[in-house]
């Protein structure tokens, strides 16, 4: 089979195509037979090694995660013989290649007439956006601020939030072009995030302040975002995706104010029956249509190079995906 690895760290050209052999599922894994995999952000941040700073750091050879909506081709010791045949999707640690391994615990169901890009959501990014709205403790006819929502993450907050109850969605993006994109799945305001006044935009769209704020940029927009909160509101970090750290400004939280931070698999280990139950209850609004993606881009394998720099560019436009 074809897969893809890197042996330095540097740009997207030390991506390399090669010849392996099919693995075999371990206890509790499944075999995926490729059918697409939606290309995560992260992974330029791995690929570029030390220069990523501390927050990205991985040894070589470096392989490249994703979310992979296949075929089960074959079930390891321990996992139900019955999923073979099956059409799921899966977060993989080695995803770009044809065939891939993954856990059989946290396979989604991917119901029939969802599209690949949707289906690509179902492992990750759409599990994310639901827990991190519900560890804000969302409320109906609250206002949410979601950072990166032209994003794979994002855009799929954006329209959870809507669903969870909330009365008005602050989208930020990194630049205008992406304004029409984000109100396309139910935005009702939109800000540059890469603009120095885009705060007092943020409080022109919510004069009382917001309830809740979605970050995974971190750094000084997060910073920003804490003194954008209401009385009671919350802040949820799920990443970091401009590599700074930051000191949460204690203070500041005397407001009452509260920051939680959220993990998918740290969420996954301390409740995986609710986690579960998350993943079941999304797959049934991306069955009834009420969870949608769009799909920028598509690319063979061999072009693994070309995906990562459309994702440096930031021009992109919800997710990319990697067809075997």
């Amino acid at each position: 089979m074809r897969r893809v690895r890197y042996y330095e760290y540097g740009d997207p050209d030390v991506l390399t195509g090669e010849e392996a052999e099919v693995p075999t599922p371990g206890p509790g894994q499944v075999l995926l037979r490729t059918e697409a995999v939606g290309a995560n952000f992260v992974d330029t941040k791995f690929r570029r090694g030390p220069a990523a700073g501390p927050l990205f750091q991985r040894s070589l050879p470096g392989v490249l995660t994703g979310d992979v909506v296949g075929t089960v081709a074959a079930a390891g010791p321990g996992v139900d013989g019955g999923l073979v045949g099956r059409r799921v999707a899966g977060l993989s640690e080695d995803a770009f290649a044809e065939y891939v391994v993954t856990e059989a615990q946290w396979l989604a169901p991917v119901p029939d007439g969802v599209d690949l890009g949707v289906a690509s959501m179902l492992p990750m990014g759409a599990p994310v956006a639901l827990r991190a709205l519900r560890t804000g403790r969302l409320s109906e006819g609250e206002t949410v601020l979601v950072h990166s929502a032209a994003g794979g993450i994002g855009h799929l907050a954006v329209q959870l939030a809507k669903l969870l109850g909330a009365a008005r969605v602050v989208a930020a993006v990194g630049s205008p072009a992406k304004f029409d994109f984000v109100r396309s799945f139910g935005a009702d305001a939109v800000v540059d995030y890469t603009a120095d006044d885009w705060p007092e935009r943020v409080r022109e769209a919510a004069p009382g302040g917001v309830d809740l704020v979605l970050d995974s940029v971190g750094g000084v927009i997060l910073r920003q975002s804490l003194e954008l909160l209401a009385p009671f509101g919350r802040a949820v970090v799920y990443g970091a995706a401009g590599g700074e750290l930051l000191d949460v400004p204690v203070a500041g939280l005397f407001a009452l104010k509260t920051i939680a931070g959220f993990s998918l698999l740290a969420w996954r280990a301390a409740a995986p029956e609710r986690a579960r139950a998350e993943m079941t209850e999304l797959a049934g609004h991306a069955a009834a249509g009420r969870l949608r993606t769009a799909v920028h881009a598509r690319f063979p394998l061999a072009d693994a190079p070309a995906v990562h720099r459309l994702i440096e560019a930031r021009t992109h436009l919800g997710r990319i995906l990697v067809v075997p």
